[in-house]
């Protein structure tokens, strides 16, 4: 946790912990509470209550009473999942957690965020991320430093094992009496995540163990080698004639590159506008309308939806535009 925060740029002024009651988070919160004193940093607890679980309500209370024994301030949202998006209920409850940690921010003036992922969980997210088909930025999986909604979220523990933080939970109940909380949902193959972990996991275990570590190296290589290609998009997109709020950009110098480029560029683009990323046929058929319009874009004009916008292209500019 130390080298966590002495790496960020400045010294936070206060430190937040998600926590959701398991041992993985309530471990965490112990441990940023004793840093916290040591280093003389207002702490706070932060709690989501997605509502999707009957005993939710007693989790947050369980949440409150560690808080309470630690004497550290503990603050608590109910969230309402969104399911309309269709990306699944994980994914949902996700974006809503990070969006309540966002208004808990705004509430306490803290703007760095300890989450309790451990190396468990992100050869899980490998995984996962390499069976739906992700490329180098999506096998890079969670990274130890990031931002979200304005926030910069620090996770010490991809280097530890789940084992080694359930015997740490199991020693801090044998002296406080206090016990984490068990969510059925992660032995529930009915849940993505957890289908993984009931049902491939235990393979993965029997016949290649320490396969944890060795995706999660795979991780620190994947976000290497997309950090590469990130700063070869942005020199490109640098040369694409964009415009000062970067929401447009020249379809002659695009039609320059090569497709390999057109495509990282692209997707450069949209994730500066804060877009999801294409699938590779979306993504393809884009690039196919691009490569056919008039140089100047006189003879037709392109309109693609994307989510919630148009990719369209105006007199030679490729921009988006509100649906």
């Amino acid at each position: 946790m130390a080298a966590a925060v002495a790496g960020l740029p400045d010294r936070p002024s206060s430190l937040g912990v998600g926590i959701s009651g398991g041992a993985d988070s309530a471990m965490l919160a112990v441990h940023a509470t004793l840093f916290a004193r040591q280093q003389l940093l207002p702490l706070h607890f932060f709690h989501i209550h997605h509502g999707l679980q009957d005993a939710a309500q007693q989790w947050q209370a369980h949440v409150h009473d560690l808080a309470l024994r630690l004497q550290v301030p503990c603050h608590s949202v109910r969230v309402q999942v969104d399911l309309s998006q269709g990306d699944g209920i994980e994914s949902a409850a996700r974006d809503a957690r990070y969006q309540a940690f966002a208004r808990l921010s705004e509430q306490t003036g803290v703007r760095h965020v300890l989450l309790a992922h451990h190396r468990n969980d992100q050869a899980e997210t490998v995984l996962l991320r390499l069976l739906r088909g992700a490329g180098p930025g999506g096998l890079a999986a969670m990274a130890p430093c990031s931002t979200q909604y304005g926030l910069t979220y620090l996770r010490p523990w991809l280097d530890v094992d789940r084992p080694a933080i359930l015997a740490l939970a199991d020693s801090f109940s044998e002296l406080s009496g206090w016990h984490p909380v068990l969510d059925p949902t992660n032995a529930n193959d009915h849940y993505t995540r957890a289908a993984l972990r009931e049902r491939l996991v235990p393979e993965l275990d029997a016949r290649w163990p320490g396969w944890q570590r060795n995706l999660a190296r795979h991780a620190r290589l994947s976000g290497e080698t997309q950090q590469i290609l990130d700063e070869v998009a942005a020199a490109d997109f640098a040369g694409l004639e964009p415009a000062p709020d970067q929401g447009s950009f020249s379809l002659a110098a695009w039609r320059e590159l090569s497709p390999a480029r057109q495509a990282l560029v692209l997707r450069y683009w949209l994730a500066l506008q804060g877009q999801r990323m294409p699938t590779e046929a979306r993504l393809s058929d884009l690039m196919r309308q691009m490569r056919s319009l008039h140089a100047l874009g006189h003879d037709r004009q392109m309109q693609v939806k994307h989510g919630q916008v148009w990719i369209r292209c105006r007199v030679g500019r490729v921009l988006l535009s509100a649906a």
